[in-house]
This record gives structure tokens, C-alpha cells and sequence, in this order.
């Protein structure tokens, strides 16, 4: 006769961690009753590892909903970035850059290097580590960012999102000066690299350097002028090597000869 298994959790404690939002504590709950049962832990030591796992489960939820929101790649992360990828960067500048010290200064960075290297994975990564630290965060691409700016204007909407802008804690502009500028972007980009000069902290990445930009900027003046204080307080990463994404490719198992041939293939 099949033995039966007790369930070490009762329906009315089941019922009860729902009524108080605490359901999701149900996955793991039997673990550390075994646990708890095995180490005979004191009944506050109990309640303390059961809560922090709820904490856990809740600040990782908290973090993923912030990141979407600020517009970041949830595979875009410092633990999924391949280290065996053919690319080469001050590693001591890195690391510097992912403590996110710069912050503080407030300093920006700018990560440089050719198509396809990591840039955007790299400094979507910063965006990551700032969101877990609890920094307001916003990430687009230059050209949506420019478009955005844009739509804003004829509803008069361009000073509110410009603050918004201005005001976000870690600033991501991502494929700078992939494009030319025209006089309204040049004139939105160099507004906003002065509001937030000394105050918050912005990362670009860009196919060109900052000595490129100025060539495409239509107003000289105030390309100068924003380019000059990026720089000045900006990191530089510059990477360098083959294209980090021809590691992502999908890939075809080629089938054994004797698969060839049951399939009827010579």
C-alpha cells in the first residue's frame, strides 16, 4: 500500500500568508522547514530566514520593473556579458566604472569603440547595477531620445520632458552621433548636457569619437561648448576587436552521416 506524505503546510496557514500578500513565501516554505527542522534553528531565526527570502523575492521584482521602466535589457546584464568575447578594454577603468563611484562626483562615462564591440551591453549593465542601488535610471537611444524631444513640442510638453531628463539620476544615450544632428538636436543635446553638467552623470556610447561629433553637430557653438563639458568630466572606455554579437549568432548542428543517410540524404 502507497504511503501517504504528510503536507508540513496546513490549509489555514496556507490561506493566512495569502491574506497578508505573503503567498509567494509558499515556494519555499517547505525547504526551510526541512531546513529549520534539520538544524533545530531557534523559532526568530526561523521567521528571520523565511522573511528574508520574501525580501529577496520582492527587491528582485522591484529591480526588474524599475529596469523596463528605464528602458534597459533585461539580458543586458554584468552577468551575462561573455568575458571570453575577443574584445579588449582597460579592465581597471571598467571595474571603476561598474562600482559606480562616478556617480558620486557626479562624472559621466563615455564607452567608444566600433560596431558591434559591447558598448550598449556594457553600459546597460551600469544601468543595472545603478537600478539594484536604488538611482533613478533612464536609458534611449539617441535618435528616440532626439524624436521624443521632438513629438513633445507641439503640445508643448518639451520643457516637461526635458526636467525629466535633466533630473534623472543616471542619464544612458546610447548610439551618440550615429546619425548627424540638426540645429534642434544640436540645440536640445547641448541644453541638456548644461543642466546636467555637475549634477548627474551621463553614459554614452558611440561609434565615433567625441572629435566626430563636432563635424556632425549643425551649430559649432554649442556643439563646442557641449562636447567640452561632456569630456571634461566624462570616463573614457574605448574598446577595441570583432564584433561582440557574432558571438550570438544562432548555430547549426550539422546531423551525422548516418542521419544523412536514414533520412534518405546522400
Amino acid at each position: 500500500m502507497a504511503k501517504t506524505t504528510t503536507d508540513p503546510i496546513s490549509a489555514d496557514l496556507r490561506q493566512i500568508l495569502r491574506t497578508l500578500k505573503l503567498g509567494k513565501l509558499l515556494d519555499t516554505l517547505p525547504e526551510r522547514l526541512t531546513l529549520a527542522k534539520q538544524q533545530q534553528l531557534p523559532h526568530g531565526e526561523f521567521l528571520e530566514l523565511v522573511l528574508a527570502d520574501e525580501v529577496a523575492r520582492r527587491e528582485t521584482n522591484s529591480a526588474a520593473l524599475r529596469a523596463r521602466a528605464a528602458g534597459l535589457d533585461a539580458g543586458m546584464r554584468l552577468e551575462t556579458w561573455d568575458s571570453t568575447a575577443a574584445v579588449r578594454f582597460d579592465r581597471q577603468q571598467w571595474n571603476e566604472l561598474a562600482s559606480l563611484r562616478f556617480l558620486d562626483g557626479p562624472h559621466g562615462a563615455l564607452i567608444l569603440g566600433p560596431v558591434g564591440v559591447g558598448k550598449t551591453h556594457l553600459a546597460t549593465a551600469l544601468g543595472h547595477i545603478a537600478i539594484r542601488r536604488r538611482r533613478s535610471v533612464h536609458m534611449a537611444r539617441a535618435d528616440k531620445l532626439f524624436k521624443r524631444l521632438a513629438a513633445a513640442r507641439p503640445d508643448n510638453t518639451v520643457e516637461a520632458e526635458m526636467r525629466r531628463l535633466a533630473h534623472v539620476q543616471l542619464l544612458i544615450i546610447d548610439d551618440f552621433c550615429l546619425q548627424a544632428l540638426d540645429a534642434t538636436q544640436t540645440a536640445d543635446f547641448y541644453e541638456l548636457v548644461v543642466e546636467r553638467h555637475h549634477k548627474a552623470p551621463t553614459v554614452l556610447t558611440s561609434n565615433r569619437t567625441p572629435d566626430e561629433w563636432l563635424a556632425l553637430m549643425a551649430d559649432p557653438l554649442l556643439a563646442q561648448s557641449a562636447v567640452d563639458r561632456l569630456v571634461s568630466t566624462c570616463h573614457e572606455l574605448v574598446i577595441e576587436g570583432d564584433s561582440y554579437r557574432r558571438r550570438q549568432r544562432p548555430t547549426v548542428t550539422k546531423p551525422s552521416n548516418e542521419t544523412l543517410n536514414r533520412d534518405g540524404s546522400p
